[in-house]
This record gives C-alpha cells, structure tokens and sequence, in this order.
C-alpha cells in the first residue's frame, strides 16, 4: 500500500526537505542525502551490484520539484542531476533508514578515499 504523504516543502536554508506522512511519521532529509541516494539509473545502476558510490555532493541542493503522479516527486539538484524519482514509499525508507544508510556512505567513501567536499 503506498504510504499518503501529507507535506512535502524543500526548505532553501538549510537544504533539507521536509515530507510529512498521514501516520505521523515525519522526516527531514538533506539534499545530499537524497542526491546520493537518488533511484535514478546513474546512481543505482542497470542491476544488482552495479550501484555508484557518488562523492563531492555536500553543498548540492535542490532546484525544482516535480509531481510525478500522486505516488511520487521528481527532484532536480543544482548538479542538474534529475532523473530519479521519488516515490513516496522510497521517501519513506530513506526517511526510516537514514541513520543506518548515511553511517554506510561515509564509510564507503572513506573506505575509497573520497570527500563529501567537491
């Protein structure tokens, strides 16, 4: 059952998006996050074990948020990276497993000796 989104706003400041849920689960999610975590082919791959470790993303924002049907969002981000798209039931796992995901990508990165940073 796809999960009813109740607010979603982009907040330029702090570059975080804010999506609401009609079971009261909320989340803040950076930009970065999201654009590292982007379902669009360029992150996730064609097939299993063919995802890309993306680095250089930690002033990237967002530009432009796009319906996508009542099931989801297309994001732009000022790297001009917009061929993901968020459906409300992928918000809501990144949402639910941002710790876990976000602790697994700075490791990642270390591990392969990249930055953040551009």
């Amino acid at each position: 059952m796809t999960p009813d989104v109740t607010d979603l706003r982009y907040e330029r400041a702090t570059r975080t998006l804010h999506v609401a849920f009609a079971d009261g689960q909320a989340f803040a999610l950076p930009a970065e996050y999201l654009r590292v975590e982007s379902p669009s082919a360029e992150v996730q791959g064609h097939g299993p074990g063919q995802r890309k470790l993306v680095a250089g993303r930690s002033h990237v924002g967002i530009i432009a948020i796009e319906p996508v049907g009542n099931y989801a969002v297309r994001l732009t981000f000022d790297d001009l990276h917009d061929s993901g798209i968020f459906s409300w039931e992928y918000l809501l796992e990144l949402g639910r497993e941002h710790d876990s995901r976000w602790s697994a990508y700075l490791h990642a990165l270390a591990v392969a000796g990249l930055s953040r940073d551009p």
